[in-house]
């Protein structure tokens, strides 16, 4: 093959694939209505859109950002928490479940072995890191699991448990009963299972896979809620 050849079949290749292109830009042109179409029933609600903030920690390092911030428990009453006496965490003092948006003050994040007869559902590994901190309004030091080491493996989950603002912020346009109402732990007719959660945690049972449809069993640290949910607000609450 000539050298000119060479040069020209390429050249010609690519001016074919832009006339392509620039002819499809053209017809969606001539019909701009159908680009960005959204069936009205997929449109985003206002929690869809609401900023919640990710650290993606990946080192032990990155977890002592938290060291004098307060977070929020995004993950209610599904995660333990212990006293934390002396500089050691009391892993035979389990004080309780976390509830839903309770306000942790972090002071530190510490290393520590776990027993291998404490279930605190982290994997233990060959040590945990745990979130050492107060609850509002007193000054006794309790510690929760938020990741594990083992060997050059490290696995952190602080993303997942965690508001790293006031979700009272996150979710101001939730009506000021329903949030009174989540800050007390119980259920009003008519709301989300967003909103139920935040209230009661994140241990359930549904009995179907589309959200908003659907009837959901809780368990509040063994308090049992039956919740029906139609077009995404609760229509029947049971228990409590």
């Amino acid at each position: 093959m000539k050298t000119w050849q060479k040069i020209l079949i390429p050249t010609l290749i690519t001016l074919a694939i832009g006339g392509i292109y620039l002819f499809s830009v053209w017809k969606h042109r001539q019909n701009p209505g159908v680009i960005g179409q959204r069936d009205a029933s997929q449109a985003l609600s206002e929690d869809d859109v609401a900023v919640v903030r990710t650290l993606f920690p990946a080192h032990f390092e990155d977890l002592q950002q938290l060291e004098g911030k307060s977070v929020w428990m995004k993950n209610g009453y599904t995660m333990p928490y212990f006293s934390y006496l002396g500089g050691q965490v009391e892993f035979g003092k389990r004080v309780g479940l976390i509830p839903s948006a309770e306000r942790l003050d972090v002071k530190k994040i510490v290393k520590a072995a776990v027993p291998a007869t404490v279930d605190d559902s982290v994997e233990h590994g060959s040590r945990q890191a745990l979130a050492v901190f107060t609850l509002p309004g007193s000054k006794e030091l309790f510690a929760t699991p938020v990741g594990y080491m083992q060997g050059n493996e490290e696995a952190y989950y602080t993303d997942l448990l965690f508001f790293y603002d006031d979700p009272h912020g996150i979710y101001d346009h939730w009506p000021k009963d329903f949030w009174a109402a989540i800050d007390a732990h119980q259920l009003k007719p008519g709301m989300s299972e967003l909103e139920t959660r935040m209230a009661i945690g994140q241990k359930m049972h549904p009995d179907g896979d589309k959200e908003g449809d659907r009837t959901v069993t809780y368990d509040q640290d063994g308090k049992k809620w039956t919740v029906t949910f139609v077009k995404n607000r609760a229509t029947a609450i049971k228990g409590g």
